[in-house]
């Protein structure tokens, strides 16, 4: 019983799809078939309505295309896609490729409209036997099928538009009609042949050239053609490099077919398939991974997705996520960007030829030019990829560009609190008694929005301190130090003595002003000791601050992108790019004039570039890392060193800001700008309450170190009386405040004089 109604069952599901078949076959050769009866009669048209209402209109906008990346010179740097393909005009693609993928696919393509009939009911009267679908397509329909695979965007989309069903047969001929009245035959086969699949990673016929010939697609001969135009079919199974066997078969069968419709002779395709399949392969190669500047790539990559989701890329689900990154790689983009090749050679150079690539301590350097804030260039001692010794996240920027937390700034933070006090008005000869430990308090607290201890937090008071203890790095770093002197230097405990007197409210609200955060993109939580670094910051946002320095004070975000062009040469709207004046010229001024002297004589002496620079050391909390940032008028870089690791738990013991960072720093700035023009730094207009340094007047006459003295802005007095000495009477033995010494302008120095008699010589001897 089962048996039988199982039997019925059957029975009426067969004649439903016969029937079914029967009315989309009689509704296509009464609506669409033939010219000559292409206009039936009202019955027909009637018989066709529920065909015709169906959505017709298919956009046949060009498929997607490669991304390509350009340097500021207009060299490619990258490409992305996940369909590597090159779109050709139809006069671009040898005679003999187009007769080839017609004779196989579609012989009678310029003679019928949207359906070849016989090939359509021959089809049709077959699967009504079963559940999948057999040939039959026309050309028209296989553009319209690969149309509407290149479209899909999710996994349902892909499933709809490869369905074994009669229902998807059917809305392509639906399309497939709609296709014939708005394009010719010669735009349908320009379509196809650029939107086919030919293996191999390969999508449309010129990349299909040139991945298996290494040759364009106009310059394909007869058995290289044959042998794409036997592909499509079933990429997989007649790639020729993997499956070589198939391949040929099936290209002599196109040989073959091609003679049979006297586009060649039998005995032209006898001389053809008797002869080996020879490849000349180019393997396409995409994304940052295989980039030369990868890490500058993954910037700009992060960048374009959110050009392309209007700022919104971190916000959106994961879904939405790699649709934005979908069209990055089919949308046939064109960015150009502000990498600079000669300061990236002159950053890959250095870093790699410094620090060990496969080791696990790591140096990562931005360069950033000023007044722009174009990002010129970034690097990491370490290559850039899956597996051991290498590493996928782009460790010199920060976590929006797909880098990770960041690394403290070390004393490079102090730059800041500089500021902020010079902003302030506190004059530069402040003097600051500043012992090798303190323990200070009653910092004010800050309100502060943001993630704090794993939890989010609005408005909440953080920061305040009831003491807080601070040392310097060495017993050395110990005495009275001004604004000048404490920053060359850079003494922690003066420091922190000036972080209270701006206040941290005020010296995190200075670094905010140019663009800092930490590398999580959290804001800077404002502890006391943040003046010393312990914000976890990335290299580029870093380069970009001390680039605003560079400026004069006008802070530019980085920007990696200058131009996106679509497929259809049409420019994208790019973010607002905004420069800001966030600090007073002459007080910029001030803050670059003092970190000159860092260099000069600080604690970064000898890191001199031989043209007029300025930059901050900075040595990480017990050692966890070590930092050096630095400028030019036209360039600002910024570089650290660490244990890939783990900062904290594999220190880099011994190593100073003017160390490793410092050495990278001098090295790649000096080869980035060999040959560039070499400005000075602007000299403040106005008083800052500074200091003058005592020149060296020993052994001078009285006239002569007076003169000196009044050309350092001091005044001169002699002291009583004279010392013994073995220098010539009456010059100067030394002086106070000492030769080298920073002091008000305007200070009287006392001039000690030589009595001429010898200190050691009291008994003539």
């Amino acid at each position: 019983m089962r048996v039988a109604n199982s039997d019925r069952v059957k029975a009426a599901s067969t004649l439903f799809r016969l029937l079914g078949a029967g009315v989309v076959a009689g509704v296509l050769v009464a609506f669409i078939a033939l010219p000559a009866v292409g206009s039936a009669g009202i019955t027909a048209r009637d018989a066709a309505n529920n065909f015709e209402d169906m959505d017709g209109q298919l956009e046949t906008t060009p498929p997607s295309e490669k991304t390509v990346v350009y340097d500021s010179d207009g060299k490619p740097i990258a490409t992305f896609f996940d369909k590597y393909r090159e779109s050709v005009r139809l006069d671009q693609v040898a005679p003999i490729m187009k007769k080839a993928i017609i004779g196989i696919e579609d012989s009678r393509f310029y003679e019928h409209g949207a359906l070849d009939l016989k090939g359509t009911l021959r089809a049709l009267a077959s699967n009504v036997e079963s559940e999948t679908t057999q040939g039959g397509s026309t050309l028209t329909q296989q553009y319209v099928k690969n149309l509407l695979v290149d479209a899909a965007r999710t996994k349902e989309e892909y499933r709809e538009a490869t369905a074994p069903t009669v229902g998807r047969k059917v809305r392509e001929l639906r399309y497939a009609l709609d296709i014939e009245q708005r394009l010719s035959k010669d735009e349908i086969l320009e379509g196809y042949l650029n939107i086919a699949y030919f293996g191999a990673g390969a999508y449309g016929v010129q990349a299909a050239a040139k991945r298996y010939f290494s040759i364009p697609a106009s310059d394909l001969e007869l058995g290289q053609a044959a042998l794409l135009a036997g592909i499509t079919q079933n990429p997989t199974a007649y790639d020729p490099i993997r499956n070589p066997r198939d391949a040929r078969k099936r290209r002599d069968i196109v040989l073959y077919r091609m003679a049979q419709l006297g586009h060649i002779t039998k005995a032209t395709a006898d001389e053809e398939a008797a002869k080996p399949i020879e490849l000349n392969r180019t393997d396409p190669v995409g994304g940052c991974q295989v980039s030369k500047v990868p890490y500058f790539c993954e910037y700009v990559k992060y960048d374009m997705l959110d050009i392309l989701s209007d700022g919104k890329y971190w916000q959106m689900e994961p879904d939405e996520q790699q649709n934005i990154v979908n069209e990055l790689n089919r949308g046939g983009y064109t960015i150009r960007t502000t990498l600079d090749a000669k300061a990236q050679r002159a950053v890959d150079k250095t870093l790699r030829s410094t620090v060990p690539p496969k080791g696990n301590r790591v140096a990562a350097e931005a360069m950033v030019e000023p007044g722009t804030g174009n990002v010129k260039a970034i690097g990491l001692s370490k290559p850039f990829g899956p597996g051991k010794g290498k590493t996928t996240i782009n460790v010199p920027a920060n976590r929006r560009h797909g880098g990770g937390t960041g690394v403290s700034a070390g004393s490079t933070f102090k730059i800041f609190t500089l500021a902020a006090a010079l902003d302030q008005g506190i004059p530069v000869s402040t003097t600051i008694n500043s012992p090798e430990t303190i323990t200070i308090g009653g910092f004010q607290p800050c309100r502060y929005t943001g993630m704090l201890d794993g939890k989010m937090v609005k408005n909440k008071m953080v920061g305040g301190s009831d003491s807080w203890t601070v040392s310097n790095a060495g017993d050395s770093e110990k005495g009275n130090f001004n604004l000048k002197t404490g920053t060359w230097h850079s003494v922690n405990t003066f420091y922190a003595a000036l972080e209270k007197r701006v206040g941290v409210c005020n010296a995190v609200k200075m670094a905010e002003k140019f663009g800092m955060k930490q590398g999580n993109g959290n804001p800077l939580l404002p502890h006391p000791s943040q003046v010393l670094g312990v914000n976890d910051v990335d290299m580029v946002s870093l380069a970009s601050a001390y680039a605003g320095f560079a400026a004069r004070g006008k802070y530019c975000p980085p920007v990696s992108v200058t131009e996106v062009v679509d497929n259809q040469g049409k420019r994208l709207k790019l973010p607002k790019h905004e420069c800001k004046q966030v600090l007073d010229e002459d007080v910029a001024d001030k803050v670059n004039s003092i970190l000159q002297g860092v260099i000069t004589q600080g604690t970064a002496r000898g890191r001199g570039i031989g043209r007029p620079a300025a930059g901050k050391t900075g040595t990480c909390e017990e050692f966890t890392c070590a930092v050096f940032a630095g400028f030019t008028p036209n360039l600002a870089a910024a570089t650290a060193y660490w244990d890939f690791r783990s900062p904290w738990k594999y220190k880099v013991y011994g190593v100073y800001g003017a160390g490793i960072p410092g050495g990278i720093w001098q090295s790649s700035m000096q080869r980035a700008l060999a040959g560039e023009p070499a400005p000075g730094f602007r000299t403040p207009s106005r008083d800052f309450g500074d200091t003058t340094e005592v020149p060296d007047v020993e052994g001078r006459t009285v006239a002569a170190a007076t003169a000196r003295l009044k050309a350092a802005d001091l005044q001169a007095r002699v002291a009583s009386g004279s010392v013994d000495s073995d220098k010539p009477k009456g010059t100067v033995v030394s002086t106070s405040p000492g030769a080298g010494s920073e002091v008000p302008p305007g200070t009287t120095v006392i001039l000690y004089l030589s009595s001429g008699r010898g200190g050691d010589d009291e008994d003539g001897d």
